[in-house]
C-alpha cells in the first residue's frame, strides 16, 4: 500500500468526503482517513435520517442563518455555494426536493442516498479510504506540512486537510481531534460551546410540570442581556419539556444563551405568544371576545391560547375565576403583558455531547478565507465544523461543510502541485 500522497484528508464526514473528492477531481492522489468503520456516520443521522443536504436560499440569507461567523464564508460561497451543492448531487443522479423554509432533501428521504453517492464518487476517483485508522499526529518540520502519523506508520503528503468536525455526538467520532491537531501546529481554538440545543429553565412551572408537553406554533422567543437589550429573536415553534424548552425557537436561541452564560449565572428569555399583534391590538381582541361576558375568564377566553397556558397566565395574574366585570384594566394589562412579554429564566443548555452543533473552533484570524489554508503553516487546510463557524439547523451547517470542503480540497490540490 502506498504511503505517499499529494493530499491527505482527515475525517470522513461531509466536509472530508467533499474535500477528498474535489482534490481528486483536480488531479491529486488522495487519501481519506476515517476513524470509524464507515463514512458519514453523523451525516446519516441528520434531518431525522433523511439528510437535509442544503438550503435553497440566497447567499446573503445563508449567511444570516449562520450566526457564528457566517461572514467568513462569503469567499467560500463565491467559489462553491448551495446551488453548486444541489448541482453536484443532481448531476450524479440524486433527485432532490424542497420542503418548508428552503430545506433540500433527497426524494428518497434517506440519508444513505447522499452518503452512498459520495462514497461512489470517492471510489470512481480512486481515493484511498483508510477506515478505522485514527490519525495520531500531524507531521511537520516546523515550516511546512510533511504528512500524518497513524498506528500503521507515517504517510507523506504536501497538503493535509483537517475536517474532523466538532465535539457534538462524540459516539460518531466527533471527539475534538481536529482541535488537538490544530493546537499542535500553533493554531488557537476559541472556546467551545453547544449550539442548536434544548434549554434548561429554573422557573417553578418547570418543576411543577405545569406546561410539560405543551407545543406552541409561531411564537417569538427572544434572548435579552442584563441591559434588557434583545440579543436574538426567533419566531418559530416552541415545546415545553420536563426540563425547560425545546423546539426550533429554543434551538436557535441556545447559542446566544450559552454566550451570555459565560459572564452571568442566568439568562432571561422573553416569549411573545402573539407576535403579529401589538399589546393594544391584543387587548382589543380580548375585549371583543369577552364582550361583557358573565362567564369566568378561564371559560370566556377559551381558544385565545392553549388551555393550559391560558389558565397559567390567568392564575399568575390572579383572575382565572373572575368575570369581565370583576377584572380591572390594570389586571387585563398585566395579563396582556404575560401574553406578549412573558419572562422565563435559563441557566444552561444540553451539553456538547447532546447538542446538534459545536460553537467555537479553529481561530478564523489564522485561516485564509479565500482558500481555507492555515496562516501558520503552509500545506495545512481546514473545512467544516472544526472551524469557528456555526449555523442554525435547516441545512446550513451541512452547506458550510460541503462548500468549505470543496474549497479546501481544491486549494489543497493546487498547493500540492505548486
Amino acid at each position: 500500500m502506498s504511503k505517499k500522497f499529494d493530499v491527505i484528508v482527515v475525517g470522513g464526514g461531509p466536509a472530508g468526503m467533499m474535500a477528498a473528492i474535489t482534490a481528486a477531481m483536480n488531479g491529486a492522489q488522495v487519501a481519506l482517513f476515517e476513524k470509524n468503520k464507515r463514512l458519514g456516520k453523523k451525516l446519516l443521522m441528520t434531518g431525522g435520517g433523511r439528510c437535509n443536504v442544503t438550503n435553497n436560499r440566497s447567499v446573503d440569507d445563508l449567511i444570516f442563518h449562520i450566526p457564528g461567523n457566517g461572514r467568513f464564508l462569503y469567499s467560500t460561497f463565491s467559489q462553491f455555494d448551495n446551488q453548486d451543492v444541489m448541482n453536484f448531487f443532481s448531476e450524479r443522479g440524486v433527485a432532490l426536493k424542497e420542503e418548508d423554509h428552503g430545506r433540500i432533501f433527497p426524494v428518497s428521504d434517506k440519508s444513505a442516498t447522499i452518503v452512498n453517492t459520495l462514497k461512489t464518487e470517492l471510489e470512481t476517483l480512486n481515493v484511498a479510504v483508510h477506515y478505522k485508522e485514527p490519525i495520531e499526529k500531524i507531521i511537520t518540520d516546523g515550516t511546512t506540512i510533511q504528512g500524518v502519523r497513524t498506528a500503521e506508520g507515517d504517510y507523506a503528503a504536501k497538503s493535509v486537510v483537517i475536517t474532523t468536525g466538532g465535539i457534538t455526538y462524540p459516539s460518531t467520532g466527533s471527539q475534538g481531534d481536529g482541535y488537538r491537531f490544530a493546537k499542535s501546529v500553533g493554531h488557537h481554538v476559541t472556546p467551545l460551546y453547544p449550539t442548536e440545543s434544548p434549554i434548561f429553565l429554573t422557573d417553578d412551572f418547570v418543576m411543577d410540570k405545569t406546561l410539560q408537553g405543551l407545543s406552541l406554533q409561531d411564537v417569538t422567543l427572544a434572548v435579552v442581556d442584563e441591559k434588557n437589550k434583545i440579543i436574538a429573536s426567533h419566531e418559530m415553534d416552541l415545546l415545553f419539556t420536563h426540563f425547560g424548552v425545546s423546539g426550533p425557537a429554543a434551538l436557535r436561541c441556545s447559542s446566544f444563551v450559552n454566550q451570555l452564560l459565560r459572564k452571568q449565572e442566568t439568562v432571561t428569555l422573553t416569549l411573545d405568544c402573539f407576535p403579529e399583534q401589538s399589546k393594544h391590538e391584543l387587548l382589543e381582541t380580548i375585549n371583543e371576545q369577552l364582550n361583557d361576558s358573565t362567564k369566568q375568564l378561564k371559560n370566556a377566553l377559551s381558544g385565545l391560547l392553549p388551555e393550559r397556558l391560558l389558565l397559567f397566565f390567568l392564575e399568575q395574574v390572579g383572575i382565572s375565576d373572575q368575570t369581565y366585570a370583576q377584572t380591572s384594566k390594570e389586571q387585563f394589562a398585566t395579563f396582556v403583558e404575560y401574553c406578549k412579554h412573558w419572562q422565563i429564566t435559563a441557566n444552561k443548555t444540553f451539553g456538547l455531547e447532546k447538542s446538534f452543533v459545536t460553537g467555537g473552533g479553529v481561530e478564523l484570524k489564522e485561516v485564509n478565507p479565500k482558500d481555507l489554508s492555515s496562516k501558520k503553516i503552509p500545506g495545512l487546510f481546514f473545512a467544516g465544523e472544526v472551524l469557528d463557524v456555526n449555523g442554525y439547523t435547516g441545512g446550513y451547517n451541512i452547506t458550510t461543510a460541503f462548500c468549505t470542503g470543496n474549497v479546501a480540497g481544491t486549494n489543497a490540490a493546487y498547493y500540492a502541485f505548486a
